[in-house]
């Protein structure tokens, strides 16, 4: 898979292209990346994926976002595009002319454009369908999806997080949130205490849902199941909010290496516990539950 950061980068023709944000490739995304897929093996044509980082919403607000660059391009990657690019936003990207992003993408003479029937481009985000349908053979656009009654929406994906739901977050996704970082040095307590975790350093902006989790996690020596702790520590209320990770039957070193972190099951809230007894009760109370929901996931 080809990544670039510019539509002038790119040197294919009679592509399959689809155009978003993508944000957190949730169900309504995998259906337009699925079509694309299907039609570049339908065709025997290259596709290609164009979408933008960080989310307008991150620039222009406070908002957190769902997949950082690299998580969205891991997810990108299931959908075997041609090449991905990557467009990095910015306030001064967001004053592009939408004549100016037309033309780039009809220099790749797309045979068919597959996007969402919302999608805005271009300053103003006076960019809509009828200024790409002329650029391609065939436009296909699709309309939200539900699942389980629910719209399948990022902002909806957003709200389940704030609130530690990753079942109903993982429901609308299509697959397990994840968070993505590398391993860093923490305090080293829970290592006193018999719990012994892994600090992951994710952005500043990644959408963290609060809480104790049921989690599975990737890293260079293997994937193990554990339990996630996220949010301030109750316990060491002036230290900033981190993301910390138990892994079951792991005995190794992954300071500097990158894990991945998917959340499956809440477990409970961040709570303070009047001393290390206490504390060291309730882990063994959470672990026990993380392999249950673990035990009931697995085929």
């Amino acid at each position: 898979m080809l990544v670039v950061r510019a539509l002038t980068e790119l040197d294919l023709k009679g592509v399959m292209l689809s155009i978003g944000n993508f944000v957190g490739v949730h169900r309504g995304h995998r259906e337009l990346l699925g079509r694309m897929r299907e039609l570049g093996r339908r065709h025997g044509a290259p596709t290609v994926v164009v979408t933008f980082f960080p989310p307008a919403r991150v620039v222009f607000g406070n908002a957190t976002y769902l997949s950082s660059e690299r998580e969205k391009l891991d997810l990108l990657a299931a959908f075997e595009p041609t090449a991905v690019v990557m467009i990095p936003f910015s306030r001064e990207y967001a004053r592009t002319d939408k004549a100016v992003f037309v033309d780039q993408l009809r220099r790749l003479a797309p045979h068919t454009i597959v996007v969402g029937q919302d999608f805005r481009f271009g300053h103003e985000r006076a960019g809509n369908l009828n200024d790409l349908s002329p650029i391609a053979t065939r436009l296909e656009a699709f309309g939200l999806v539900t699942h389980e009654g629910e719209v399948v929406k990022s902002s909806r994906v957003r709200e389940h997080l704030e609130k530690g739901d990753v079942e109903r977050a993982n429901a609308l996704l299509g697959a397990p949130y994840r968070a993505t970082g590398a391993v860093v040095h923490g305090e080293k307590r829970g290592r006193d205490i018999g719990y012994p975790t892994a600090n992951v350093a994710t952005g500043e902006r990644k959408a963290l849902p609060p809480g104790v989790f049921a989690v599975t996690t990737t890293t260079p020596l293997g994937t193990f199941g554990g339990m996630a702790a996220v949010g301030s520590k109750p316990m060491f209320p002036d230290e900033p909010p981190t993301l910390e990770v138990n892994l079951f039957g792991f005995d190794g070193d992954l300071y500097g290496r990158e894990v991945t972190v998917f959340f499956h099951a809440f477990i409970r809230e961040q709570q303070r516990f009047a001393g290390l007894d206490e504390l060291r009760a309730a882990l063994a109370r959470d672990e026990a539950e993380a392999r249950a929901a673990l035990d009931r996931l697995a085929p």
